[in-house]
Parts: C-alpha cells; sequence; structure tokens
C-alpha cells in the first residue's frame, strides 16, 4: 500500500468528465487573456519544459535576473493577470479547509516530454494555506517526498480529474513530475497534461 507523506492527500477522480471539460473551457479563456509562455530558471536563464500562465490577483512567475516571486501582471504581456474562474474557487472551497480564498492559479502545461524536478512550493507568506493541485489532461508521474531533499519519495500515477492537497506537514514537501503518459486522456485537443495550482500567497490581515 503507497503511504504519502503525512499532511499530503490524493483523492482520485474528483471531478467527473463533464467538470473537467467545463474546466478546460474556463482555463482556455484564462490562457486567450494570458498566453502561455517558455519561464526560465533564475541565474542561468535555462528555459523550463513547462509552459506556464497565471490567473488570479497574484501570479506566480520567474526570470534570470529576478527568480522566483509573484506579481500582478503578465511578464511578457504586462497586463493584470485574468480572474480566477468560479470553478477554481468552488475546488477550493471544497478541498481546502481553509477560510480565505486562493490569490494565485499557476497554469503549467506540460507536453509529452516536459518534466518538473523535486521542488518546494515556498515563495508564499502564508503557509497555513494548503496548496492544491488539479491534473488534467493525460496522466503523470507524480514523486513526492519530505521535508528535506534527498529524504524517501514515493511515487504515483496521477489520472485527469485527480487533486492533490500539500497541507500542515506536508505543504513543504519536494514534489515534481517524472514523466507524462501521451495519449492516457482524450480530455485536450492535443497530448500533453494541464496542472492547476491553487495557492494562497499573502497572510490574511485578520491573522498577521
Amino acid at each position: 500500500m503507497l503511504v504519502l507523506p503525512k499532511g499530503v492527500k490524493h483523492i482520485p477522480q474528483f471531478l467527473d468528465i463533464n467538470e473537467q471539460r467545463a474546466l478546460v473551457e474556463d482555463i482556455r479563456d484564462v490562457v486567450r487573456a494570458a498566453p502561455l509562455y517558455v519561464p526560465v530558471m533564475p541565474k542561468t536563464g535555462k528555459p523550463m519544459s513547462v509552459l506556464m500562465t497565471n490567473c488570479g490577483t497574484l501570479g506566480w512567475v520567474t526570470d534570470k535576473e529576478r527568480g522566483y516571486r509573484y506579481q500582478g501582471n503578465h511578464p511578457v504581456t504586462g497586463q493584470p493577470w485574468p480572474a480566477m474562474p468560479e470553478s477554481l474557487l468552488r475546488i477550493w472551497n471544497e478541498v481546502a479547509g481553509y477560510r480565505y480564498p486562493p490569490e494565485a492559479c499557476l497554469v503549467n502545461f506540460y507536453e509529452p516530454t516536459a518534466k518538473m524536478g523535486l521542488h518546494q512550493d515556498r515563495d508564499e507568506e502564508d503557509f497555513d494555506a494548503p496548496v492544491v493541485s488539479i491534473s488534467l489532461g493525460d496522466s503523470c508521474l507524480f514523486r513526492i517526498g519530505e521535508r528535506t531533499r534527498g529524504g524517501r519519495t514515493v511515487s504515483l500515477r496521477l489520472e485527469s480529474g485527480d487533486v492533490v492537497i500539500l497541507g500542515g506537514e506536508g505543504r513543504v514537501c519536494y514534489h515534481g513530475v517524472d514523466r507524462i503518459y501521451p495519449d492516457t486522456s482524450p480530455l485536450l485537443k492535443k497530448p500533453g497534461r494541464i496542472n492547476l495550482t491553487l495557492r494562497r500567497v499573502t497572510i490574511p490581515a485578520e491573522t498577521g
């Protein structure tokens, strides 16, 4: 039996096929307003293998000069990020167990050869809020570790409609995507996977 790190929860098939299709349409609207672009690593400027955009009041970005951060506008177009769709807010309200809304939804599109190395989500101020991750499209091999690099890792296959929650002790666990399984879902128009990551960035004023 697969044992996930404490605080990490996997909900298989949280979204049925009709909910997945509706959410994909919402994300297409986001991408029309805030086009996908190729992010690059800090310092080296090496391109990542995923395409990226955001919605919400803040968006996570990275570039060679300023590194990882949140900002209120698209780094290529300069325009504010589009509002977060109500469908995403409903998912957050159902699974997050946190009273304040997310401020950012990072949209990553993985083409069939794309990967994501092990990393922590630690650019936020508020670690009391969980990170909620939604998978759409082709399956992937997701790897999750411990709070320190080099610790034990476990791998699981995420399918379209699955949700993963990193909260509590699991909030800053290392995690990544080792591979995409092409043509395992008919949801998208072309092979690949969309990952939506809902995040609270700032500490609410009432609790700050």
